[in-house]
């Protein structure tokens, strides 16, 4: 018995069309779907990529952040003016990574007030995006902190145009870092 289905056998002139192979090829289709194939195959190397960065980005965190990125979530908002950067522990009772928190981001506070980003810049690279804009333009920006019930945020507010720019583009960049320890607001 030998198999008829529209694929592998050839089609006589009296019945209808299923599938033509060459007329695809003749069309163009094949190709398309050939190049739909690549490109998503391309696509999904990426991925890979940053999976990799995200796990080196979790590793240099932790010599510079003392909580545990993994008890804990970012979330960083953009604002019309700046943006909010909050930091809380994925246990509201875990009063360890609470202080952890406070801690930090009070030391960061005084950092950026002073336009030092070294921290954010050793975790994420010294070519991060917003950074250079940042250290430039400290002056012009208002970083304020607040206590939260389970963990803490910080405040940046500025009149400029290209700083509310680069605070957003430097968000942005941690989002993309941190993966699932960060979320956007």
């Amino acid at each position: 018995m030998h198999d008829t289905s529209p694929l592998l056998r050839a089609k006589a002139d009296d019945e209808p069309s299923v599938f033509e192979p060459a007329k695809l090829l003749r069309k163009g289709c094949l190709g398309l779907a050939v190049l739909a194939i690549v490109v998503v195959g391309l696509a999904g190397c990426g991925g890979d990529d940053q999976s990799e960065r995200q796990a080196e980005v979790a590793e240099r965190s932790a010599t510079v952040m003392p909580f545990d990125l993994d008890a804990t979530t970012h979330t960083f908002t953009h604002t019309d003016d700046g943006g909010i950067q909050t930091v809380t522990a994925d246990d509201p009772s875990d009063a360890e990574q609470i202080d952890l928190i406070r801690d930090h981001l009070q030391d960061e506070r005084d950092n950026f007030a002073r336009g030092n980003f070294d921290d954010p810049a050793a975790i994420h690279g010294h070519d991060m995006d917003g950074v250079a804009e940042l250290r430039a333009g400290y002056t012009d920006i208002n970083v304020s902190y607040t206590d939260l019930p389970d963990g803490a945020e910080m405040t940046y507010t500025t009149d400029r145009a290209d700083l509310v720019g680069a605070i957003h583009a430097w968000f942005d960049r941690q989002l993309m870092d941190h993966g699932a320890d960060a979320q956007a607001g």
